[in-house]
């Protein structure tokens, strides 16, 4: 392991944007004497609050930017973590360990169709992604974004989305569970989008991060679409605790969520969730 696995580094608090009433990105930037934060969309870091305790969060700001970075956070009531951090204010200081994990695998998907599928707070890890594949346009073919969400005013990143829909380089659809006067946009589950989609299944790799009761019958109508397993791609980031496998927190059978993956191809999700659910 490494030493930056292990040891937190300081990062402060540069920014705080509210995305929703429970959700916050911050963006937190290392000291200049720091080597910096070389990561992988689909990875994450350990945060720690002094004097409250640490927690994984994945990274959701663009991989080329080394000495600033960003994390998007949901406040849970009980959250030991989560509460007294959006209690902090720009110029706090937190401990950083990382960036730990796999990430998704875009150098290999190069020359393919990517389908980005977002649920609520999935949509962060993948949002670094898309900036990497924006930055290199020319190595992909059409990438789509669908994105899904409580209630319009529980969407994260609305000025990106907004950016996102107008830009010619990707193909960004959103929907929502219950509409409000102010959308005129789909209203309804993730897969009414996907079915609106005209896939080259044998061509087109799939990333996504949400709940597990969205992502299950999206990779059936997936594979009707003739998309094979092995090119979908889930983050469960979920799961983790430690980061560095340690804890046994998010060992399911063989695999450690935190070193193993946590991105993971859907069949070894697959795997994984039958092994979790006959009570093992």
């Amino acid at each position: 392991m490494r030493s930056e696995d292990y040891l937190p580094r300081l990062a402060r608090i540069e920014d705080i944007a509210i995305e929703t009433p429970t959700e916050k990105t911050f963006t937190l930037r290392l000291g200049e004497d720091d080597p910096g934060l070389h990561f992988n969309p689909g990875q994450f870091v350990e945060i720690s609050v002094l004097g409250s305790g640490e927690a994984p969060f994945g990274l959701a700001s663009d991989p080329a930017e080394h000495h600033a970075f960003q994390m998007t956070v949901r406040r849970y009531p009980s959250g030991v973590v989560t509460v007294p951090l959006h209690r902090m204010n720009v110029g706090d200081y937190l401990g950083m360990r990382g960036p730990l994990g796999n990430g998704f695998p875009l150098a290999d998907c190069t020359g393919r169709d990517i389908l980005i599928i977002a649920g609520g707070l999935g949509l962060p890890t993948l949002r670094a992604a898309i900036f990497y594949m924006l930055a290199r346009r020319h190595q992909y073919g059409e990438i789509t974004l669908l994105y899904g969400a409580r209630t319009p005013q529980d969407r994260l990143y609305k000025e990106t989305l907004r950016e996102w829909t107008a830009a010619p380089d990707i193909n960004c659809l959103q929907t929502v569970d219950v509409a409000d006067e102010s959308w005129d946009g789909n209203v309804g589950y993730v897969s009414a989008l996907l079915e609106q989609l005209r896939l080259q299944g044998d061509n087109t790799s799939v990333f996504m991060c949400g709940p597990m009761v969205m992502i299950r019958p999206l990779t059936s109508i997936l594979v009707d679409m003739g998309v094979a397993e092995t090119s979908m791609y889930v983050n469960m980031e979920a799961h983790m605790k430690c980061g560095i496998g340690k804890c046994g927190h998010c060992l399911v059978k063989s695999k450690y969520v935190c070193t193993d993956g946590p991105v993971f191809t859907y069949d070894q999700v697959r795997e994984m969730q039958a092994y979790h659910e006959a009570g093992h």
